[in-house]
């Protein structure tokens, strides 16, 4: 197995990431979800706590 330099493995990494398309609109779609899921739930569970004063 050849040694690759990481300057060139990070230049390989750049060009693909840019060939990719819509993968980063779809990673920031479904990064807003689940942290709008985890909102909702924090929200909604919040409501349920009883104090027992």
């Amino acid at each position: 197995m050849e040694h690759t330099p990481a300057a060139a493995w990070l230049t390989e990494a750049a060009s693909a990431a840019a060939q990719q398309g819509t993968g980063n609109l779809l990673r920031i779609v479904l990064i807003v979800m689940v942290l709008g899921c985890v909102l909702t739930g924090w929200f909604l569970l919040r409501g349920y706590k009883r104090k027992d004063d």
